[in-house]
């Protein structure tokens, strides 16, 4: 009997401290979020009221930089594909050898700090021969570049598991042996079969720009960080409204992200 119960006891004591850092780590999370709805919504005093967010969606600086970030954000998320589907694709299939030196260069967002890197691109594209801080749309295309490189830790690891997941060498013989392109190959081959991967890390990429601050306030572009900096400055109600106007996108945009990728499962399955 003890040798079965001893089993069970374990197994119960394991159930219960699941449920108990589960429910932990869910009112870490949760509570500081339904205090900051519960402040938004208290503008008006004594009363439950929308003035905050009435007030956020009214104005048109807060529609500009969403509108800016969310553009940004999403030609960002396709740079970072096209540059590093091939990338990876090629480390795994020809270069395995390479990875320390590809992942040492893709941590360096985390080592040097946002001004420093901020000031040296000012410094670098702020004269000839390349002067890219003079207008808009050259500016633009100088922050895209910073937020791949920002982006690049998260999008390249996200892409490097979603090729782990497959056999890149099999499915590379099998589309060469159909008179498959390299452009066909991963195309039609390679990114259908991480495609879930890849939405994984256009997410993060899209939660990293939509809350950048440095790059977009050094620049001066119209982004959604930087006004969100200027109104805390002077407001108290409208920032915690526009923290959680930014949590729901952050929700919304994993939601499309789960009805994006549903169905890749069982397709990569038909597939193999």
């Amino acid at each position: 009997m003890a040798q079965v119960t001893l089993p069970t006891q374990r197994r119960r004591s394991w159930r219960f401290w699941a449920i108990f850092w589960g429910v932990a780590a869910m009112l870490y999370f949760f509570v500081p979020l339904y205090g900051t709805l519960d402040f938004s919504l208290r503008m008006k005093r004594g009363e439950i009221s929308l003035l905050a967010y009435e007030i956020v969606f009214a104005d048109p600086r807060f529609w500009e930089g969403f509108r800016y970030s969310a553009i940004m954000a999403l030609v960002t998320i396709v740079v970072s594909a096209l540059i590093f589907v091939p990338t990876v694709y090629w480390m795994h299939l020809k270069l395995p050898q390479a990875r320390p030196v590809v992942e040492l260069v893709t941590i360096l967002p985390f080592i040097i700090p946002g001004v420093v890197y901020v000031f040296g691109l000012i410094r670098t594209y702020s004269r000839p021969p390349l002067q890219l801080t003079l207008q808009p749309f050259t500016t633009d295309i100088l922050i895209v570049a910073g937020y791949v490189v920002l982006s690049m830790p998260y999008m390249f690891r996200a892409v490097d598991v979603g090729m782990r997941s497959i056999d890149v060498r099999t499915l590379t013989e099998a589309a060469q042996s159909l008179g498959a392109s390299r452009l066909q190959l991963l195309v039609q081959v390679i990114l259908p079969n991480i495609r879930v991967a890849v939405l994984g890390g256009g997410l993060i990429c899209f939660a990293t720009v939509m809350g950048e601050l440095v790059l977009a306030s050094f620049l001066v572009r119209p982004a959604l960080g930087p006004y969100m900096q200027l109104l805390g400055l002077a407001k108290a109600y409208e920032p915690a409204a526009l923290a959680i106007i930014s949590f729901a996108l952050t929700w919304l945009s994993l939601g499309a992200l789960q009805l994006l990728g549903r169905g890749n499962v069982p397709q990569q399955m038909a597939g193999r």
